[in-house]
């Protein structure tokens, strides 16, 4: 399992909501060559929080975002039933011709935020299709 160490970032200070995690998780892959295709994508009474590509790979990104590690990192959360529900929505969104010869990738990215720090963790390949 490939995994990208906490990259650490300024912020504020404030509290930030789930949506907020993802506009810097979708920020974090945009600097480092992704282009997001689909943002909070929803099927199959599940929702894929990003889907970015890169080169001939289709990465599906879970973002967890929390305050602090204090109850486990947030890709602890990331359990059996979610990812099963993810991968159920993969392959509808996979079913579309443009995307059926391209390599897929089931990622987590992390947010947490510590007083003025944001610490972003990109697992890549974070699971496999069951």
């Amino acid at each position: 399992m490939a995994w990208t160490p906490f990259r650490i970032m300024k912020n504020s200070g404030k509290v930030f909501s789930g949506t907020e995690g993802e506009a810097v998780a979708a920020r974090y892959l945009e600097k480092n060559g992704y282009e997001i295709v689909k943002r909070n994508y929803l099927t199959c009474g599940a929702e894929i929080d990003l889907i970015a590509k890169k080169g001939e790979t289709l990465c599906f990104v879970e973002v967890k975002t929390r305050k602090s590690g204090d109850f486990g990192t947030p890709e602890e959360f990331v359990d059996f039933r979610k990812r099963r529900k993810i991968i159920r929505a993969t392959r509808v969104f996979t079913g579309r011709r443009k995307y059926a010869e391209m390599y897929i990738r089931f990622d987590i990215i992390s947010v947490v935020y510590e007083g003025r720090k944001t610490k972003i963790n990109h697992i890549q390949n974070a699971f496999e299709e069951e």
